[in-house]
């Protein structure tokens, strides 16, 4: 499993009941201290990350672990008390809200199809993208198997379709797209995004669906070598118009996200999820900080900012 680690060693105590692994926690003048642990959605990672990086600026005594696993993971973590925060990138189902899930919208993102750049098709496909049916036909069905079904184009060539073997959020985000579930979706299955994306990456025939930003790199904000993004056809007339056109940059990508031309599914809410609702003033303020502060940098770390409502929604859970 990747891990990341944000943090300095504490001395510590164990105070409060946040979910699961208690945050350890005392408090020093003002400052905070304490440990707060987070696993689950590759979709997260990286934004958790940079807020880890952004709070221990204001409050060094705070150790952040976090550890990418899938949503899946991150929810029975959390659920099962190895750990504070579960990382889930898709809806909180009635099941684990019975069991005591407390979820925190805390950003938005997109799932979006990847194919290699080196695909013999790749002028064709790029120029008519793909549909909602089509995608079904790939990862559902199966009816499509070939490169020329898809481009329309002379390449005969078998299509190599990857899919997640964890359970997480983007592939069921990519099945609710088509009205499926995950457990619907055929493939091989690789784990994590990092495992799609590679495998597509070093296939020229292959196809799969990652992660806005397991797609873009953060420094150029292109797609990743040997990467490009299928386009979405989303009114299904064979070609991509200019209003759909927006994955040359993640930039264009996320403000098509932000305005709705890019569609949800499978563009959705990233959640943060604890066991009942927080009570660790080291946890609460993490949160806190999250839905005010935080927001200056979702941004610039490849994601979409919530609404004022939505942001207002989440903090009054918190406090009321």
């Amino acid at each position: 499993m990747k891990r990341w680690l944000v943090s300095v060693m504490t001395v510590a105590i164990i105070i409060g009941n946040g979910c699961g692994k208690k945050p350890q926690s005392v408090s020093s003048g003002s400052d905070l201290q304490g440990t707060i642990s987070l696993s689950g959605a590759f979709a997260l990672y990286p934004m958790a990350g940079k807020w880890a990086e952004e709070f221990r600026k204001l409050h060094p005594n705070v150790q952040i672990e976090i550890a990418a696993g899938g949503a899946g993971k991150g929810m029975t973590d959390c659920l099962s008390g190895v750990v504070d925060l579960g990382m889930v990138s898709r809806a909180i189902n009635p099941a684990e809200l019975e069991k005591g899930a407390f979820p925190l919208a805390v950003t938005k993102d997109a799932v979006v199809p990847t194919i290699n750049r080196n695909n013999p098709a790749i002028a064709e496909l790029l120029a008519r993208g793909i549909t909602k049916q089509q995608a079904e036909e790939i990862w559902i069905t199966q009816k499509i198997t070939t490169w020329a079904t898809l481009s329309g184009g002379k390449c005969s060539e078998p299509m190599h379709v990857f899919n997640r073997s964890d359970a997480c959020g983007a592939a069921e985000t990519w099945a609710q797209y088509m009205g499926k579930k995950q457990e619907d979706l055929t493939g091989f299955g690789v784990f994590g995004d990092p495992g799609v994306i590679e495998a597509v990456r070093k296939d020229p025939l292959g196809i799969g669906y990652n992660n806005v930003n397991f797609t873009y790199e953060a420094e150029t904000k292109k797609p990743i070598a040997s990467i490009a993004v299928l386009p979405l056809d989303m009114n299904s007339n064979g070609k991509i118009d200019p209003e759909e056109s927006f994955y040359d940059d993640r930039d264009a990508l996320t403000k098509a996200i932000a305005d709705g031309k890019y569609p949800a599914p499978p563009a959705r809410v990233l959640y943060l999820v604890a066991k009942g609702k927080p009570q660790n003033k080291v946890l609460v303020e993490f949160l806190k900080w999250i839905l005010t502060d935080g927001q200056a940098f979702v941004t610039e770390a490849g994601y979409v900012n919530l609404s004022s409502e939505m942001i207002q929604t989440e903090l009054k859970k918190l406090t009321e």
